[in-house]
């Protein structure tokens, strides 16, 4: 079985026996197109062609490793980032870009909708009505020509599963990412879609991750997953929440890509109240991948601010970031600098700009990236402050995805969350989604999660 990963740096397939054992992962780089002012966009073949790629070289290198010239993947689940998608016509044909969740477009274009709607929006949707949500880019590609009746809104790993040749749907905890759910009664919320000037099919029918879709039949699909059966895993963070089996609900899972985001699980919907209260702080409170259960996610920038310190500082590489992380950890977490003397702003989830200003001489990569940690933390801090008012607090955190395996990042986050552990996974969302695939093939996702945890 396989679980892809489209997430916003990489895209990763990991195939697993049936036993959930890790067999091999490969990646090839996300796609973006970058323009001016942040602007960042995805070109539906683009994404097709990487994904031939990337699957035909993990079927190759599959059946060199076990020996097996013939073998072939039973089951595929697709998981992925959030907000970004294709509006496809009738024909299967995405009508304009995917614009990345992080792209700044949409934010004007959002406070055009009537003044009651967005007074609504974040108790209904349980996201705050910013750039990010997929509703705003909706508005921004309507409004640059194209007709929201004849088309149909698809988030990436749905997108990426009907071109396989899966059935066309929208996935729960997906959906929830679009501003386009009431989370109350778990349907479109239809008088934003009339607002939008879309018809009531934007939302292909919705089913919980893990449901079977049929069989990978398209012409594109690489010998080796021709034929596998396919099924959407669901939102990239919520996915890596179950890779480690079943979450308790007085633990943060804190996944650490391109955005970082803690999680905490809940038995139901909060009230409408408590996700705009949430919403005012930019925290979400949306349905989880595992059918019945809710999800209160918050979400800082700290990936993005990272990357592009980094890259500020020459480096671009895994061995320079490995040098970048010695240095930072023999320096004290505060600093070594006279306070004041590197000041870092914007983690917050709706900016992900890197703004710097430096005061004093000395500030090194090392400095800088220690700073970046700080700021991150100062700003998870009062997240963790807004959560505790709602939901009881939390009294551990698993620490997951590519930056967790800094030992300066582990650090930092140590000084901020409760009883804090690391995965002992590399790609912890690409293994969610392997079982979920193995859920399928048992049909018993329930027991395919808690293997996980073995």
């Amino acid at each position: 079985m396989a679980g892809l990963d489209l997430g916003s740096t990489g895209i990763k397939v990991l195939i697993a026996d049936e036993l959930g054992t890790e067999v091999l992962v490969r990646q090839q780089p996300t796609p973006w197109r970058a323009g001016p002012g942040g602007t960042t966009e995805l070109d539906a073949d683009a994404l097709v062609g990487t994904v031939r790629v990337l699957l035909s070289t993990a079927a190759r290198d599959l059946r060199a490793a076990i020996d097996d010239p013939v073998a072939t993947i039973e089951v595929l689940a697709v998981s992925g980032m959030g907000e970004t998608g294709f509006l496809v016509d009738r024909d299967g044909r995405a009508v304009g870009p995917g614009i990345a969740w992080f792209d700044p477009r949409g934010r004007a274009e959002i406070e055009t909708l009537p003044e009651h709607v967005l007074d609504e929006f974040a108790g209904r949707t349980g996201l705050p009505a910013g750039a990010q949500v997929s509703v705003a880019k909706l508005i921004y590609l309507r409004d640059a020509g194209v007709d929201l009746r004849t088309v149909r809104w698809f988030n990436l790993p749905e997108f990426l599963a009907m071109t396989m040749g899966a059935e066309a749907v929208s996935e729960y905890s997906l959906a929830s990412r679009t501003g386009l759910l009431d989370q109350d009664s778990g349907k479109p919320w239809l008088e934003l879609i009339e607002h939008l000037g879309a018809s009531e099919s934007l939302l292909p029918p919705l089913v919980h991750a893990g449901t079977p879709l049929g069989a990978a039949n398209a012409s594109w699909v690489p010998d080796g997953f021709l034929g596998a059966q396919v099924t959407v895993a669901g939102h990239d963070h919520l996915v890596s929440a179950v890779s480690g089996g079943v979450i308790s609900h007085d633990r943060y899972h804190v996944s650490m890509g391109t955005a970082e985001v803690l999680l905490r699980v809940i038995d139901e919907p909060l009230s409408f109240d408590d996700r705009a209260e949430l919403a005012r702080y930019l925290i979400n409170s949306v349905r989880h991948v595992i059918p019945g259960k809710s999800v209160i996610v918050a979400g800082v920038k700290s990936g993005l601010l990272m990357r592009r310190a980094l890259q500020l500082s020459g480096i671009t590489d895994r061995a320079g970031r490995d040098r970048l992380d010695d240095d930072a950890c023999a320096l004290p977490l505060e600093g070594a600098l006279d306070p004041g003397s590197v000041e870092v702003r914007g983690a917050r989830n709706d900016d992900g700009v890197l703004f710097l200003t430096v005061r004093g001489d000395g500030v090194s990569p090392a400095e800088l990236f220690n700073a970046v940690l700080r700021h991150s933390n100062d700003e998870i801090r009062l997240l963790i402050d807004v959560m505790d008012r709602v939901i009881a607090p939390a009294r551990s955190s698993l620490l997951t995805g590519g930056w967790a395996g800094m030992t300066s990042v582990r650090r930092a986050r140590a000084a901020v969350l409760p009883g804090l552990v690391v995965s002992g996974r590399d790609q912890d969302t690409a293994y969610g989604a392997a079982l979920f695939a193995l859920g399928l093939l048992e049909s018993d996702l329930p027991a395919a999660v808690s293997r996980g945890s073995a």
